[in-house]
């Protein structure tokens, strides 16, 4: 199974981009998701999840209110809409996914990794 995350680009501050994590092989739908994003020098930071049915999610303080998790199973895609950017948000984003029943807010605790989308936003 593999995940690959894409979307990503330049944007200016204020702006939005939607980002797309899909699966080749394995439907998504028995897995909760989460989205991570890293910049050099720091850790994997999490900022949102979604359990596997859709019927709950989780978002980090940071992203809340400007980021929006869903997903739609019959097309093995989960999205990451983000709005209002902000330079800080600039980073590569990563999708993970996990058989857990929970939402778990860690890296650690995913079990299948994607490759990474950059998101640069200019000020």
């Amino acid at each position: 199974v593999q995940l690959q995350a894409s979307g990503g680009g330049l944007v200016q501050a204020g702006g939005s981009l939607r980002l797309s994590c899909t699966t080749s092989g394995r439907t998504f739908s028995g897995f909760a998701v989460g989205w991570f994003r890293q910049t050099p020098g720091k850790e994997r930071e999490f900022l949102t999840g979604i359990a596997w049915n859709g019927g709950r999610t989780y978002y980090a303080d940071s992203v809340k209110g400007r980021f929006t998790i869903s997903r739609d199973n019959a097309k093995s895609t989960v999205y990451l809409q983000m709005i209002s950017l902000k330079p800080e948000d600039t980073a590569v984003y990563y999708c993970a996914a996990t058989g857990s029943l929970l939402i778990p807010r860690t890296a650690a605790e995913y079990d299948l990794w994607g490759q990474g989308t950059l998101v640069t936003v200019s000020s």
